[in-house]
């Protein structure tokens, strides 16, 4: 009997035991590829010496050491090699232990930075729906995911959420990829004109959306319009790249293939790629700037920002980044990834889009191609898929409620940077078995599984 408090009380999970490169090893000795990282985590593989190295080496100096009273060599070494890569004036690090950390942290940075600059008034923080920005309260008010905010919705701030750019399920019939961008990127400026033009603090938004949409990147030209609406109205723009950054895309930053530079830039997952629990929020010079010369001091703090051994880890793992060249093999595998993807799924009558970037690919399944209707969520798609996956000894990420937080099933794909093109084919070869077991079977079974929400 455990006595571990599990994410799912009626689940019965393998043990993990060890970690191979691309692979995780239960205690009976199956091997899964790890195709989704866990959650887009583990860039690197499981068995990284040059990671696991520098994280003994620091135990052995210094475990800890609270940033009330120090700094450390590796949290300084990080953060100078972060700002060297990251675009536009970013300029400060402040390092926390998640993705959720991150975007509590800019959130609270944007609405102190408008006090420091005695705009008292700037209170308000839009974002977008189906989008999602972590677990903790503050962060799970920024996030649009119906599902996951239902319950706790008494508890949230009001936060203001306009359209995502989804263009699969929402571009008009007769409208140009670029026209549907800028009327969904101007629903922005029409918020702001409705809360009030100086009374919105922030804008936040992921760059490629992660889990609760499946890897979809904005249509060229969105962001661009959406940078130009936050500097007209003094509003600061919060990417969050927790999930679709540190090379995942191809670019070390994921807003670089945007040609978009945010005021307050937020990075977890792959930044430890799974060796330590750590994140981090950059925040522009002129940001610092006037926390510094206002009050001088951040209203905001946990035990175990900066920890050196996370640090440390961190530090590893940018490198190997850097001197292996790996974000140039994310783009190179990611076309073979692509080209393999679409291969296996693209005629298949029940895939109705496959979108992604780099290592960072969604499948989304539907009940009817023609009409992009998605399965009833009683068919439970999602769910079986995941289980059906495992048994073929993949590890990937099924969601449901891509649509609206209920309707809608897709998978996330993202491997670990380091994965062979056999690999990659191994993952996918083994995606389709899993697909035959349950979307497939689905659809024999009932004949169409269909919902009209």
């Amino acid at each position: 009997m455990s006595h571990v408090f599990p994410r799912h009380c009626h689940s019965s999970l393998p043990m993990a035991a060890t970690g191979d490169g691309c692979f995780l090893i239960d205690a009976d000795g199956k091997r899964y590829f790890d195709g989704s990282g866990g959650a887009a985590v583990s860039c690197l593989g499981h068995s990284n010496r040059r990671v696991t190295q520098a994280i003994k080496d620091q135990v052995d100096r210094l475990a800890f050491a609270h940033t009330g009273f120090f700094t450390s060599e590796p949290a300084e070494a990080l953060a100078d090699l972060l700002v060297t890569h990251v675009p536009g004036d970013l300029d400060r690090v402040y390092f926390v232990s998640g993705g959720s950390e991150a975007v509590e942290s800019a959130i609270k940075l944007a609405r102190q930075y408008h006090l420091e600059r005695g705009e008292p008034q700037r209170r308000h923080l839009i974002a977008r729906r189906q989008s999602y920005h972590g677990n903790t309260l503050g962060a799970l008010a920024a996030g649009g995911n119906a599902w996951r905010r239902h319950q706790f919705a008494p508890l949230l701030t009001d936060v203001s959420h306009i359209a995502p750019c989804y263009d699969y399920a929402e571009r008009g019939a007769n409208e140009t990829l670029h026209a549907y961008g800028q009327r969904v990127a101007q629903e922005l400026e029409d918020e702001i004109l409705r809360l009030g033009p100086d009374s919105v603090m922030a804008f936040i938004a992921e760059p490629v959306v992660g889990a609760t949409l499946g890897a979809v990147p904005a249509v060229d030209g969105y962001f661009a319009r959406i940078r130009e609406i936050c500097d007209a109205y003094g509003v600061l723009l919060i990417l969050d790249e927790v999930m679709c950054g540190m090379g995942r895309t191809g670019h070390l930053f994921a807003c670089e293939a945007e040609a978009v530079a945010p005021d307050i830039l937020c990075i977890a997952k792959g930044l430890g790629a799974g060796y330590q629990p750590i994140g981090a929020m950059m925040c522009s010079r002129r940001i610092y700037q006037a926390i510094a010369e206002g009050s001088g001091f951040f209203q905001h703090g946990h035990t175990y920002l900066g920890h050196p051994v996370a640090a440390a880890a961190g530090l590893a793992v940018v490198r190997e980044l850097l001197d292996r060249d790996l974000v140039s093999q994310v783009r190179q595998r990611g076309a073979f990834f692509e080209h393999q993807l679409r291969q296996r799924f693209e005629q298949s009558p029940n895939v109705g889009d496959i979108r992604g970037r780099g290592l960072f690919w969604g499948v989304e399944f539907v009940a009817d191609r023609e009409t992009k209707m998605p399965f009833d969520p009683s068919a439970r798609i999602a769910a079986r898929l995941k289980s059906a996956a495992v048994s073929e000894g993949l590890i990937c990420y099924p969601m449901p409620g891509t649509r609206d937080g209920r309707h809608g099933d897709h998978v996330l794909l993202a491997p670990p940077f380091i994965a062979s093109e056999a690999e990659l084919e191994f993952a996918l070869d083994a995606l389709v078995r899993a697909v035959n077991k349950t979307v497939d079977k689905t659809v024999k079974e009932t004949g169409s599984a269909g919902s009209q929400g």
